[in-house]
This record gives structure tokens, sequence and C-alpha cells, in this order.
């Protein structure tokens, strides 16, 4: 039993740590799936969308330390009832999504690992396995330091965790893991291989017939069947060919510029999904900036998937010299965890890429 405890030990810690820290890497990014989760469509606990940023903070910091602490072997009991009820948690809500097909990635370790919920629900039920064996083994978790020891490296642990998370907040992901990274095209991003898997969907069409209703499965073809249709539901059997760049687009209400712009030689893009929670601090920078970059021959436009009117007003508060085009919203939070956030491209690719923190670094 002892070895068989401490094999799950480094199993579970260093999985809890490696998946900590990849979300400790993005916590903006793991709010916007906290926020998913609580929405109308899932959890159905809307109130608590607000307070997604600190909940992912906290939430990826305990896990990152919760690792720690049973490598350690740093107060075993506290660390493993806080293991189990973790997992429990994470297990039930990554079968909820599972069955319920409610969200598509789990989020479990952010955009290095994309998971699907029956996968992240298969990988919750083997940790939850190996976490009851700590559980009930827990006598058999022994520290590997002196008390002082034990301290000191749980103390530095956790202010690591702070300083990285905060870091992270305040400039952008030390590790992007995005299809919109430094060195990627975007236009590469959207192609669809024409040998790429298609989509294998299942189709439970109902009609009435002789007042009775029945049900026909097709693979898309509408049935002939002598009858009144009464209403379709579409399954997914095998996902397709999903590429890396999805619903981004440069567009106006009228015409999409998508194409025309990222084939620009010298292209800066500020990034602002929603102009009215834009941080008034870095658009005040941006007036400078753009203006800066315009006089070196930069083509300069915003991103955003607020309306014309938000778009005008935000003109016209900070004297802004450049167009702001639609994109979605979705879209923008994934191109850059900034908001404003500045690209620079060349013919798509992105050359840099910086939170408005570090607009200084961006090298005209």
């Amino acid at each position: 039993m002892k070895y068989i405890v401490n094999i799950s030990r480094i199993l579970v810690g260093v999985l809890f740590i490696i998946s900590g820290f990849v979300k400790l890497n993005d916590p903006l990014g793991f709010s916007y799936k906290l926020q998913e989760y609580f929405s109308a469509d899932v959890l159905n606990i809307p109130f608590l969308e607000p307070y997604a940023l600190g909940i992912s903070i906290f939430v990826v910091i305990f896990e990152v330390i919760l690792g720690v602490f049973l490598l350690i072997g740093y107060k075993p009991k506290f660390t493993v009832w806080s293991l189990l009820g973790m997992i429990v948690f994470f297990t039930f809500l990554t079968f909820y999504s599972a069955y319920f097909e409610k969200v598509k990635d789990c989020g479990c370790f952010g955009d290095a690992i994309p998971l699907t919920p029956w996968e992240s629900f298969t990988k919750d039920v083997v940790l939850l396995i190996l976490i009851l064996i700590l559980f009930f083994g827990v006598k058999h978790i022994k520290p590997i330091f002196s008390k002082l020891g034990l301290t000191v490296v749980a103390l530095l642990s956790f202010i690591g965790c702070l300083w990285f998370g905060y870091h992270v907040l305040m400039h952008l992901p030390s590790i992007d893991f995005r299809a919109y990274a430094v060195g990627k095209n975007i236009m590469d991003g959207m192609i669809v291989p024409e040998d790429a898997p298609k989509p294998v969907q299942e189709f439970t069409w109902t009609f009435k017939v002789n007042g009775e209703e029945k049900e026909f499965v097709t693979n898309g073809s509408y049935p002939e069947v002598d009858g009144e249709y009464v209403v379709v539901e579409t399954k997914i059997i095998e996902e397709g060919y999903d590429p890396p760049v999805k619903d981004f687009s440069i567009e106006t209400e009228d015409e999409d510029f998508t194409e025309y712009y990222l084939n620009e030689d010298h292209l800066i893009m500020i990034v602002m999904y929603n102009l009215d929670t834009a941080e008034k601090e870095g658009v005040v920078k941006l007036k400078a900036f753009s203006d800066e970059a315009l006089k070196k021959g930069y083509t300069v436009i915003g991103m955003t998937a607020s309306g014309e009117e938000a778009k005008q007003r935000m003109k016209d508060q900070y004297k802004l010299n450049f167009d702001f085009f639609l994109c979605d919203e979705k879209a923008l939070k994934t191109v850059v965890r900034s908001s404003p956030g500045i690209l620079k491209l060349q013919k798509g690719t992105v050359i840099q890429k910086v939170h408005w923190n570090d607009l200084e670094d961006i090298n005209l």
C-alpha cells in the first residue's frame, strides 16, 4: 500500500501542478471559460460571472499549491481532503458538460492541451481513483523536509504563484499556446485542407404519419416520407477538422476586409473586444502611439465587437485617428488577453503582440 500511495502521490501532485500552472499562465482565459460554465445555458448561475476572474485566480493558485503540498508532504490530511473535494466537483462538472453537450472544451489544461468534455471526464475519473488511494492511505504520506523546510517551501510556492499570476495579468501570458501567437500566420490558421476529415452528423427527423409521430434517421438528406414534418434533431457523431483560427474577421456592416488587411505589409491591429469595458488608462495611450505608427507608414485599425455608436463615441472622446472594424467578441478575446491589446502584423503574420502596459515595447 505504501508504494501505491507514493506513486499516486507523485502522479497527482505533478498533474495538479502542471494543470494549475498552465491555467495560471493565462488566468484571464480560464475566467472566460468559467463565465461559459456560469452562463444560463450551462450551470445557470450568471450572478457569478462578474467574479469569474477572481475565482479563476483562486482556483488555479490553490490547484498548484495543493500539488506542491502533496509532493512535499505538507499538511497531508488537509491536502488530501482538499484534493478530494476539488476532484469530485470537477468530475461532476466535466460529466455534466459532456453528457448535456454544454461546453466543447473543458479548459482543464487551457489552450496547451485542448480536451473534449468526455476526455476530461475520463481524466478526472482516473484522478479520483488516485486521490481515493491517497485518502485511504494518508498515513503513508510523509514529509520530505523538516517542519521549517516545509513551511518555507509552502510559503515560497504561494508567493511565487501570486507574483506569476499578477505578472501575466499586467502583461500577457508568458507562453502563448493560441493560434495568434507571435510567429503564427492568421490567414494560414483559417485554411481547411482539402483532405481534412469532414464532420459526421446524424439527423433524426420526426414526421406525423397517419396521425402518429415517427422518427427517421439520415446523414443529412431530407427523408422521403409521406407525412407532416414536425422537427429535426442533429447529433455530431465525429468532429471534422477544426481550423485553429475560427470566427476571425475584419468587417464593416457592409463589407469584409479580412483578406485585404491581412495582406498588408505593415499593420497595427488594436484590439478592444468591448469598447465600454476597455481599460481607460490603456485607451489614453493609444492616441500618441497610433499617430506615431501612421507617421512611420503603418496601417492602423481597431478591432471590436461593439456597435457603431460605441465606436464613434470612442473615437471622439479620445481623438483617435483610426477606424474600428467588427469581429466576433470571443475571437477577439482569444487574439490577445488585454483590452486594449496591440498586434504588429506583416502579411497576416504576428510579429509582435503586447499588453497596453507594454505599448512602448512595440518596435515601429
